[in-house]
């Protein structure tokens, strides 16, 4: 459940990273909310996912698949 929780947490990372480029400065509305939505939902299953796995290990993790995904989309 840990590493589900972990690998969701990395593609909403991906969401956020890809939204700051449609939020235009912050100041486009909608999305705004979508990428403060999925920063604030990343970093949440971020902290669950930690609580049965080893920090080091879930933000290599969770970072490695932010990067590998956006960088291939």
């Amino acid at each position: 459940m840990n590493w589900a929780l972990l690998f969701l947490a990395g593609i909403l990372e991906i969401g956020w990273a890809v939204g700051l480029k449609y939020t235009v400065g912050f100041t486009r509305f909608w999305p705004t909310v979508a990428t403060v939505a999925a920063m604030i939902a990343s970093l949440a299953l971020l902290g669950l996912a930690v609580r049965g796995l080893p920090l080091g290990t879930a933000y290599a993790i969770w970072t490695g698949v932010g990067t590998v995904c956006h960088r291939n989309s």
